[in-house]
């Protein structure tokens, strides 16, 4: 039995790879991008765009690898209700479903996790959030919402 080394031309071409799950923070300014790796196992980040820019982007990664999951972070109120940025990211979700149709959209209950991501950045070493850092808060936070979307489907899949 010979063994090869390397990877085909194109992860695509390997059997059971999906596209990619994408973690989206939306925000009214700026909205969070995480991806995950090919094989699923961790969040990554994309980057803070524009609502309007960060489309764009998708429509890159689609086009690049395939979009098999949107998981967005659902904002839903401290008592669990729905206020109107629910209505807003609603919204933003048609604008996703046209960017990969075929996608699964998942609505993560994202409280807490803006916080969270502060958190960690500031453990991280860096202190300072003022208006430079709101863009990695958003990062870290869309992170955050498909890291845990992925460590609940690796829990399932055992």
């Amino acid at each position: 039995m010979k063994f090869r080394r390397g990877a085909p031309t194109s992860w695509r071409s390997c059997p059971d790879v999906k596209g990619r799950a994408v973690g989206v923070d939306f925000g009214t300014k700026r909205v969070g991008l995480s991806v995950t790796d090919p094989l699923w196992l961790f969040a990554q980040p994309l980057g803070t765009f524009t609502p309007n820019n960060a489309i764009v982007q998708l429509r890159a990664l689609q086009g690049e690898s395939g979009i098999d999951v949107f998981v967005v972070g659902w904002p839903l109120l401290e008592d669990g209700s729905s206020g109107d940025a629910v209505k807003r990211v609603a919204e933003y979700i048609r604008r996703l479903r046209k960017v990969a149709p075929q996608a699964e959209v998942v609505r993560w209950d994202e409280r807490y996790t803006t916080h969270r991501a502060k958190e960690m950045i500031k453990l991280s070493g860096n202190p300072s959030l003022r208006k430079s850092g709101r863009g990695r808060i958003d990062t870290a936070a869309a992170g955050l919402i498909l890291q845990e979307y992925l460590d609940e489907q690796e829990g399932q899949d055992r």
